[in-house]
């Protein structure tokens, strides 16, 4: 029966046979969804109307071809259109290669895009997308349309190989063979593997990184609840299959076990008897002291609190050991340091935990082992240039990459001479202009430079009014030590992908000049120039969200945060997801998925 049939059935009135004031207020409300979703349709429309006229009238680039009798390292040459301009090859299909695909002016590149998925995941909502909230094909989007405005080619196929030298990547599809792709400009988006932290039995674990693997969740959880209700299977094994660990208490571990308490609380209690029910366990594993650790301590302590009024266990300090088919083994660490071992049954686990290198990366990071000495993501410097590369062609962004910061107290000497103009140490209105200045040179660190001027009397320890040497040395250990790496966090990918778009343009209009001027650079002029005309990347925090079943939190930053437990919260998270689609057709899907959700409740098939 519809969920709206229900409610609207409970609130007439048997005696009159018309409706009751509480539907009378149910009708305004469902006209006032129906308006904001007209509402919401409109500005879709707006934003999306440069997606269709390129569906409309845009022609997709040219197929690509080998050159024939060409070959590199005993492998063929691929050949790609060409006319007059750099060719941008941009390799994986995430956050940050779409955003600098639709960032980028048309005409500018040759583009080529490598990735063995056709597709972009909006990957916030894929915990949704595993208990049947939202639809598979509601959170991809076809990589062939983001290329089509900007007439870039796809090639379905995985980079396995990179000559820096040559400017060529070598790119393979199994069993289709392998051939060598000719760049001028790189972009290594491919994205990062789940860390395994040597736990065995990893095999009997899911991910949540694909939407295979949200499908296939679907179906184990699904299929768990269809064995229960067999006459012929057990009460032990009936528990040990509505046991659901999640290993990692980030935001998709998080995500997942509030998608699952919503499954079971709105949709399961309607088709399951409630000696089932009772059975289900969601158990969250995590190694920390606080689920959400990322975020504000006061957006862990909310999150815990509404697990518990869910029934969602938490268990903080503890590693999995060892995962089998049918159990799970971790160990808890106390406050007096002692440990203890515990095995609980399973039958289900989701393994979200940090990530690190693909193949390819490691590959990458090997051919360059001097300025490459991360484990767990590319080096690149303020310009998202890979470290070593000595032309500064090749880009890394994403979850693959992380960003050096400067480390300010190796310029301490030139730095205090700078700041000071007159005597021998800094007055407050000469760190202004220090501060000032020096934001501008390490925009990374503007806002922990800017809190060095509003706590001037910290630093000032003997309260004569400037700063010393001794106290500028402390400021800059202070805003090193503030310095840290970006988050894996999609906003950081799209911020990425957007800077990057930007400065592919900038520099497509650079070379113009050069080429009009007739000026022709060596590499090392070039990459002097390109750097003058690109400021540094810059990353500003929007705000983190989770959704915690039925409420949801958001961290903004500096201490300020968001916690909601009603259905305001809610839809206060759908509707920043719903804006930040990367298409007109994702946002009408999403729509109608929440809209189907509503008035239907989720889709119990298991296929």
């Amino acid at each position: 029966m519809l969920r709206v049939a229900r409610l609207g059935a409970r609130q007439m009135s048997t005696v009159t046979g018309r409706p009751s004031g509480s539907y009378k207020r149910f009708g305004r409300t469902f006209g006032t969804w129906m308006v904001g979703s007209a509402a919401l349709a409109s500005i879709g429309y707006y934003v999306g109307k440069d997606e269709i006229d390129a569906f409309d009238h845009e022609e997709p680039a040219s197929e690509l071809r080998l050159i024939p009798g060409q070959q590199f390292k005993g492998m063929p040459v691929i050949e790609t259109e060409s006319k007059g301009r750099e060719r941008l090859v941009v390799l994986g299909s995430g956050w940050g290669a779409v955003a600098v695909l639709k960032t980028l002016d048309r005409d500018k590149y040759d583009v080529v895009v490598v990735s063995p998925d056709n597709y972009f995941i909006f990957t916030p909502l894929l915990p949704s997308a595993t208990v049947g909230t939202v639809e598979f094909r509601s959170v991809l989007e076809g990589i062939r349309r983001i290329t089509k405005r900007i007439r870039g080619a796809y090639v379905e196929a995985s980079a396995v190989d990179v000559d820096f030298d040559a400017k060529c990547v070598l790119i393979e599809k199994p069993g289709e063979g392998r051939a060598w792709l000719p760049y001028d400009r790189l972009v290594v988006g491919v994205g990062a593997q789940s860390i395994t932290r040597g736990t065995s039995g990893l095999e009997y674990c899911h991910k949540l990184k694909t939407i295979l693997d949200a499908r296939s969740i679907r179906q184990h959880i699904m299929a768990n609840f269809e064995k229960v209700m067999l006459p012929t299977t057990p009460d032990d094994e009936k528990r040990r299959l509505l046991t659901f660990v999640v290993c990692g208490g980030g935001p998709t571990g998080c995500e997942f076990a509030a998608e699952l308490h919503d499954l079971l609380a709105e949709d399961l209690k309607h088709y399951f008897p409630q000696s089932v029910r009772d059975m289900v366990r969601v158990v969250i594993v995590q190694s920390r002291d606080h689920v959400l650790n990322m975020m504000d301590s006061v957006i862990s302590e909310f999150a815990e609190r509404q697990f518990a009024r869910s029934n969602i266990t938490v268990v903080t300090n503890s590693r999995v050991q060892e995962i089998t088919e049918t159990s799970l083994r971790f160990s808890t660490k106390h406050a007096d340091s002692t440990v203890t071992e515990h095995e609980i049954p399973q039958g289900f686990v989701l393994w979200s935990t940090g990530v690190s290198l693909t193949p390819f990366t490691q590959l990458l990071c090997q051919k360059l082992p001097d300025d490459q000495k991360n484990r767990h993501a590319i080096t690149v410097d303020a310009h998202l240039r890979v470290k070593g590369v000595r032309d500064g062609s090749v880009y890394a962004l994403g979850d693959c990459a992380t960003v050096e910061y400067p480390h300010l107290l190796e310029h301490i000497n030139e730095l205090f001479e700078s700041a000071h103009h007159e005597g021998a140490e800094i007055t407050r209105n000469e760190l202004d202009v220090f501060v000032k200045n020096a934001a501008a040179e390490f925009p990374s660190a503007a806002g922990h430079l800017q809190s060095l001027v509003d706590n001037f009397g910290h630093f000032d320890t003997n309260h004569n009014g400037t700063i010393d040497r001794s106290e500028f040395r402390s400021m800059l250990e202070y805003v090193d030590a503030k310095l840290t790496a970006l988050p894996a966090l999609a906003q950081v990918a799209n911020q990425e992908g957007i800077y990057l778009g930007h400065v592919f343009n900038t520099l497509a209009n650079l070379q113009d000049e050069h080429i009009s001027s007739k000026d022709t650079l060596d590499a090392d002029r070039k990459r002097r120039s390109e750097e003058i005309a690109v400021p540094p990347f810059a990353y500003h925090h929007h705000g983190t969200l989770a959704y915690l079943g039925r409420a949801a939190a958001a961290d903004f930053g500096q201490g300020k945060t968001y916690k909601g437990s009603n259905l305001a919260a809610k839809y206060m998270w759908r509707s920043v997801y719903w804006s930040q689609q990367v298409s007109l057709r994702t946002r009408f899907l999403l729509m109608m998925d929440w809209i189907k959700e509503l008035f239907f409740g989720r889709d119990l098939s298991k296929f």
